[in-house]
């Protein structure tokens, strides 16, 4: 039966390749008998570079710069801190601020918007706009199918959210699910956030029902038991896993033990936290020593003005956050361990980029736990929703939560220390500063800090350069796209080498900048989220959202990293050549039009009615 098993998967290998790659070309004789003949063997499946090294890409999610202790926060991450001491902790690198257009630009290595992400593939979050329909095309392939194309065995785990709605269910097409981008297996969930202990979860084109284990424990044994097949069947092959977590995504739901750690830890509240994180960010070197904290943000209370009933509540959200976060990092060791075990571990690179965004502000000011939030459900007075989550405080963390639960706003500052701002605000660092730890034992022998500007779309090359292998002028027959990043292996050896990636744009529901050799310009949507959902008690904004009305903000970051002076007034000249530059850069990407939460809000009404009126038909 097990040799049954294994000749399966070598044919389903092989005929995976047939699909993948162009028919080699055959050069042998033909006459009318064999005899006379010159047979020529085919070798249909590519192998990879003798010795090249495994690949393990790890992406969290919903983690701010100043979360996890690698990087100076108040949350344990020895294995995060094991893997950047023994590495290189990249401390100026970017996501694209939120979930689907971070993971798109990561696996393609072009920017977001280039690849039709410029939101996300869901309908209500999407748009019918050439680069907001959320369909990745195949001229735009993956780190996934260049690989597996070289000698390579892909692995997909956990979160995915790059198909569109209507082609999540068993009857695909799969071309957008993980199977239809280069992978062998997966295993995981396709939307944007699950249950961690009751996970929507699909494996290999099928969904399929969990066993209500944590997702964090089923992620890594999954992530095993394919090392443990690939090193039964064919140990020198080498694998690229991309093991990307439901954490620290909402909902933020962990086994008491975790969260238990953190009892009364957070009690002295967020402002405490962001100057102890602040101090230890300057005494790991991974911010300037001359830097300043930025002052808190005007929707978030100095915790000495919070109540004491809301002290004790949010102290608790954050308990849970944290315990969520640690027991993130155990699994990721745990991971980590059976490389090492099994010998592969000093000729594995890892990239663990922790977050594809900063902390997230959809908590709002008191945190959310079930369903009924104030986004759902605006017939809520301030006052009475703050009673309604005061009161389920016993449900924080536990098993029967919403998939919102999160929390307060006050927290996602804090996490995101040093930084303004949050998930989603993509003129913000806060949204986009995100830390990257490589470690690669054989491979870089160097440790420490690099600080040149690095962004997703520079790790498809690095990877590249890495393995030796070499970008193709087609994938199944479709013409490529050029990568747009600049690989990262020329700062290993020189810690001060000039930056390659030297202008990005960023733009999330019409939150948008551009940096260009240090200076970056930057324009915060509004309405915002808030101002569009507000309590139904308190006023409904007046503001039209058009995108011209936005105020553009200019800032140093060779000086200023995280922008606290803004120098609109002072160089207006410089603020107008940016501008200039990002409007260039929008209509070479169509990034027009800006499609903002209005939009969205507009689009999640048309399908809730497109599901009343369903039954009738």
């Amino acid at each position: 039966m097990k040799r049954k098993l294994l000749s399966a998967l070598l044919i389903s290998a092989t005929l995976q390749s047939f699909a993948q790659n162009e028919e080699p070309q055959w050069n042998g004789k033909i006459n009318k008998s064999w005899k006379a003949s010159e047979p020529q063997k085919v070798e249909y499946l590519k192998k990879a570079k003798p010795g090249a090294p495994n690949v393990l890409l790890i992406l969290l999610d919903d983690v701010g710069f100043g979360a996890t202790s690698a990087f100076g926060g108040l949350i344990n991450t020895p294995n995060f801190d094991s893997l950047a001491n023994n590495g290189l902790r990249y401390t100026n690198f970017h996501t694209a601020g939120i979930c689907s257009p971070t993971r798109a630009a990561l696996l393609t290595g072009r920017n977001h918007h280039a690849v039709k992400m410029g939101l996300f593939p869901n309908y209500h979050l999407g748009a019918d706009f050439p680069s907001y329909d959320g369909h990745i095309l195949p001229e735009n392939g993956t780190i996934a199918e260049v690989l597996r194309d070289n000698g390579y065995s892909t692995y997909q785990l956990g979160k995915w959210h790059l198909t569109p709605d209507e082609e999540t269910t068993d009857l695909g097409p799969f071309v957008r699910w993980p199977s239809g981008k280069g992978f062998d297996h997966n295993f995981g969930f396709l939307g944007g956030a699950t249950d961690q202990y009751k996970p929507d979860l699909v494996e290999d084109n099928q969904h399929i029902k969990p066993d209500g284990r944590h997702l964090n424990t089923l992620l890594t044994d999954k992530a095993i038991s394919y090392i443990d097949k690939q090193n039964s069947i064919a140990p020198d092959k080498p694998f690229f896993i991309y093991y990307a977590t439901g954490a620290a995504h909402a909902p933020h739901q962990v086994d008491k033990a975790w969260s238990d750690k953190y009892k009364g830890k957070f009690d002295q509240g967020w402002d405490v936290y962001r100057e102890q994180v602040f101090a230890n960010q300057k005494k790991l070197g991974v911010i300037p020593a001359n830097a300043k904290l930025p002052d808190r943000h005007p929707l978030i209370k100095a915790w000495k003005d919070v109540p004491v009933e809301e002290k004790k509540s949010f102290a608790h959200f954050m308990e849970v956050y944290a315990g969520f976060l640690e027991y993130t990092d155990y699994e990721i060791g745990r991971l980590v361990s059976h490389l090492k075990t099994t010998g592969e571990l000093e000729n594995t690179a890892i990239f663990i980029i922790i977050g594809d965004n900063g902390g997230s502000k959809e908590g709002s000011e008191y945190g959310v736990i079930t369903k009924t939030n104030r986004f759902s459900n605006a017939s809520f007075t301030r006052d009475e929703y703050r009673k309604f989550v005061l009161s389920e405080f016993d449900k924080v963390g536990g098993k029967e939560v919403a998939s919102v639960a999160n929390y307060p706003l006050g927290w996602a500052q804090a996490t995101n220390t040093p930084f303004k701002h949050w998930k989603g605000d993509a003129n913000s660092e806060g949204a986009t500063h995100n830390p990257l730890i490589v470690h690669y034992p054989k491979g870089i022998k160097e440790r420490g800090v690099r600080n040149q500007y690095s962004h997703l779309i520079d790790i498809f090359p690095t990877i590249e350069e890495i393995t030796g292998v070499q970008q193709p002028e087609n994938i199944r027959g479709y013409k490529q796209t050029p990568l747009q990043g600049a690989s990262l292996f020329y700062s290993v050896a020189n810690a001060n080498a000039p930056s390659k990636h030297t202008q990005q744009h960023y733009c999330i529901f019409a939150n948008r900048a551009i940096y260009k050799d240090g200076w970056k310009a930057a324009a915060a949507h509004r309405p915002t989220t808030l101002e569009l959902f507000p309590y139904s008690d308190e006023p409904k904004t007046t503001l039209d959202g058009n995108p011209d009305n936005d105020i553009w903000e200019l800032f140093n970051l060779n000086e200023d990293f995280n922008e606290r002076v803004d120098l609109a007034a002072k160089y207006p000249e410089k603020l107008n050549e940016l501008k200039a530059l990002f409007d260039s850069e929008a209509r070479k990407y169509n990034i027009y039009p800006l499609i903002d939460f209005e939009h969205a809000a507009i689009r999640q009404k048309q399908l809730l009615q497109k599901q009343i009126e369903k039954p009738r038909q």
